[in-house]
């Protein structure tokens, strides 16, 4: 290879490797601050409501960090798998989802069930704009990758790996039945936590997946 056509596949490696540091990045700031901030009850509060309080900026961290990584991760998408099936549409899809999770820490919920210490017991009367905006991008961030993994997993039987075609759907699947059917308010928080978990696992072994396929071309 020369170096002339080696230095797009570094550039190309690398924004596919940022896929890797989004799916890693959101659950480990998320979940380190859940079982250490003093008055956090991840049974009641969403992950989201991190984002208030003396060290909110951490949470708007990582709702910013991994928007920006995944917008990245996208345009490394799309020089990747493009122009077979689903080449075009999955990069977007992850895109959307970079910017919605951008908004996600821009927009953040109001404070409610006793978080931040010092907040009301129970939930506010009306929503504020930046809870409903906030609300908005999360559907927006959740229902972008459920619609990515489906399609890749239909990419993926096209290419007879059925192994990945399986993970996709499963994947895709389960998040879906976590976060956008109707289930008790009571339930929420956990389900939502789970669903994060699953679409990070599977942003970080889809870049995996499209760093290897890059590299052996």
């Amino acid at each position: 290879m020369t170096p002339t056509a080696e230095t797009p596949l570094r550039s190309t490696r690398f924004l596919l490797g940022c896929g890797t540091v989004a799916g890693l990045l959101f659950p480990v700031l998320s979940f380190g601050q859940a079982f250490t901030r003093s008055g956090f009850d991840l049974r009641r509060h969403a992950v989201s409501s991190l984002t208030l309080g003396d060290l909110g900026w951490l949470q708007v961290t990582a709702f910013v960090g991994t928007g920006v990584l995944a917008v990245a991760f996208a345009v490394g998408l799309w020089r990747a798998l493009r122009p077979v099936r689903a080449g075009t549409t999955v990069p977007v899809l992850v895109g959307v989802y970079g910017v919605a999770m951008v908004g996600g820490g821009i927009f953040v919920p109001d404070p409610a069930l006793g978080w931040p210490p010092g907040a009301p017991i129970g939930l506010p009367e009306q929503a504020s704009t930046g809870t409903v905006l906030h609300t908005v991008c999360g559907a927006a961030a959740f229902l972008s990758l459920i619609a990515a993994g489906l399609l890749l997993a239909r990419r993926f039987v096209g290419q007879g790996n059925r192994t990945w075609a399986l993970y996709s759907a499963v994947s895709a699947a389960v998040a879906f039945v976590l976060t956008a059917l109707p289930w008790s308010e009571g339930s929420a928080s956990i389900r939502f936590a789970v669903g994060a978990v699953l679409i990070s696992g599977w942003l970080v072994a889809l870049s995996w997946q499209t760093r290897d396929d890059v590299a052996h071309r």
